[in-house]
């Protein structure tokens, strides 16, 4: 059995529309989200033995706020890397590690819980997913592997998700 953790980066900041979208950062809400996250990442009791990131600006932020003592390795191909592209980094990257934290972007990290998570073991946290991975969204996905190789679609199940806003409602969609 593997734990996999996912991390959306939070907001993005928009003002700088001259900036790349691989160098914009997070904006105020994004920074009040993304700390708010650290805390109950740290309080959900995992212990994350890796942290494989994009390598963009807004993921770097996020990670600073959220994990500011965690020892990062940052991978371009993360950078709005589908799921199968996560899938095979993860294959590659993983070692003996029991918990591997992924922090990235969606479409891809969504996506990702489509490919692991299979019919027969949808539930409540699966159709929440499956709704909207918000900025800053966490979730842990149990697999049925040993190795990190044996990573593949339908070996998973969603056991954890949180937002920003189910811990402070003022961090929901803007009005």
């Amino acid at each position: 059995m593997k734990t996999l953790g996912l991390l959306r980066h939070a907001k993005s900041d928009w003002d700088d529309i001259a900036k790349r979208d691989f160098d914009r950062g997070l904006n105020g809400r994004g920074r009040r989200g993304a700390a708010l996250m650290g805390g109950h990442i740290a309080a959900h009791g995992v212990v994350w033995e890796r942290t494989i990131a994009s390598s963009a600006e807004r993921v770097k932020q996020t990670l600073a706020e959220a994990l500011p003592d965690a020892e990062i390795e940052w991978d371009k191909r993360a950078y709005l890397a589908s799921s199968a592209t996560l899938i095979e980094l993860l294959r590659e990257l993983g070692g003996d590690e029991q918990a591997i934290m992924l922090a990235g972007h969606n479409p891809g990290l969504q996506d990702l819980i489509f490919d692991i998570v299979p019919p027969s073991a949808e539930n409540a946290l699966f159709d929440e997913a499956a709704g909207k991975f918000p900025t800053a969204t966490f979730a842990v996905l149990e697999l049925d592997i040993d190795t990190w190789e044996e990573l593949a679609g339908d070996c998973g199940k969603l056991v954890h998700l949180k937002r920003p806003r189910d811990l402070d409602p003022e961090l929901g969609p803007e009005s």
